[in-house]
């Protein structure tokens, strides 16, 4: 990855807005596991697909991240990937960070 090119302003963001963007999410999660528990199917079978897709699901970004300024740029990118934030999510950063980051996501 290219030397990180970001504001102190786009840090103190990042870390402002991860929260809600992480409860937004698993919010998203916690809607598809009602919808799978809802599904007419053998219970045990759903109890174990629920059991691997929260498990996978604890492993995403949008569920838990390490915060720090070194994996700012990585976490963003991975944010995005995930379908956790979306272009709109970045309005407020810094143009060189959201070049940065759209030439990956455009990869």
């Amino acid at each position: 990855m290219q030397e990180q090119k970001f504001t102190k302003k786009d840090w103190t963001l990042f870390k402002n807005k991860i929260a809600d963007w992480q409860e937004r999410y698993i919010n998203k999660l916690n809607k598809e596991y009602i919808e799978l528990l809802n599904e007419d199917a053998n219970p045990s079978d759903t109890f174990w697909r629920l059991d691997k897709k929260i498990k996978e699901d604890k492993k995403k970004m949008g569920v838990q991240l390490e915060m720090s300024r070194a994996n700012l740029i990585y976490n963003i990118i991975s944010l995005i990937n995930e379908g956790v934030i979306n272009r709109e999510d970045l309005e407020e950063f810094s143009d060189e960070l959201k070049k940065i980051v759209y030439s990956y996501v455009e990869r």
